[in-house]
């Protein structure tokens, strides 16, 4: 069944003309009068809504609103994920599959190697893109609360901030020798990933300096589209819903 988000308030028994974007969604999956999907607005407490669409016109479709269900489908690990902005594609993929691994909070760090560098209106325009990119995934994989993706800080910034400080805080390095299966499980987690070639040396002697805990996937070099995703997966498989 086709699933929306809609930024705005919903309500039991409610009929409600559809956001202009979700308009465009619903022509181009040729839904008719009578025809079922379900909506959700993210809010704290996760409820979705079954909905029967009412009229289908060329700017408007309305919907008739069913009764609210508490549907949560969030892991017990409340994990974060902290990622070196990389390139290209590369960013988008793995805010996409974080969502659908169970990521609730994403931070992206700016680091020495990152390639790509932003500030003021193109960092804005990143954040956008990158919110739209969370919100696509939760239609997709059913997830009714939205992860949070924060404003870009740098990598000195995000270790010297406050949230930062909270739960077990594990860094991916080639070089570590602790492993996933040698920790205790924790109730809340946050996880550091490098961009394109890691995180210098420098970087990671801070991050440890600071409380974080070196992490090592195994003996082979993932790259960064692969490195945090394994270790959210494997996290889940250890600590979470897997």
């Amino acid at each position: 069944m086709p699933r929306f988000f809609v930024d705005q308030p919903l309500f039991a028994d409610a009929t409600l003309s559809l956001p202009d974007a979700v308009v465009r969604h619903v022509q181009v999956l040729r839904l008719n009068p009578g025809d079922a999907l379900t909506l959700f607005n993210g809010d704290p407490a996760g409820y979705e809504y079954p909905a029967t669409v009412l009229s289908v016109g060329k700017r408007q479709v309305a919907v008739q609103l069913g009764a609210a269900l508490a549907v949560s489908r969030e892991s017990p690990l409340q994990l974060g994920l902290a990622q070196g902005i990389s390139s290209g594609d590369r960013m988008d993929f793995t805010l996409q599959k974080g969502v659908e691994l169970g990521v609730q909070v994403f931070q992206p760090v700016a680091t020495q190697r990152s390639i790509v560098r932003l500030s003021g209106e193109r960092a804005d325009k990143r954040l956008l893109r990158w919110r739209e990119i969370v919100l696509s995934a939760c239609e997709q994989c059913g997830r009714n609360s939205v992860p949070e993706v924060r404003p870009i800080l740098s990598l000195d910034a995000w270790l010297a901030s406050q949230v930062a400080q909270q739960g077990t805080r594990l860094l991916l390095s080639p070089q570590a020798g602790v492993q996933l299966r040698q920790l205790p499980a924790p109730a809340s987690a946050w996880l550091l990933a490098g961009p394109e070639g890691g995180l210098t040396d420098a970087e990671e002697h801070a991050a440890i300096a600071a409380g974080w805990t070196a992490l090592t996937l195994g003996p082979r070099v993932l790259r960064t589209e692969t490195a945090a995703l394994a270790a959210v997966a494997a996290m889940q498989l250890c600590w979470g819903d897997y």
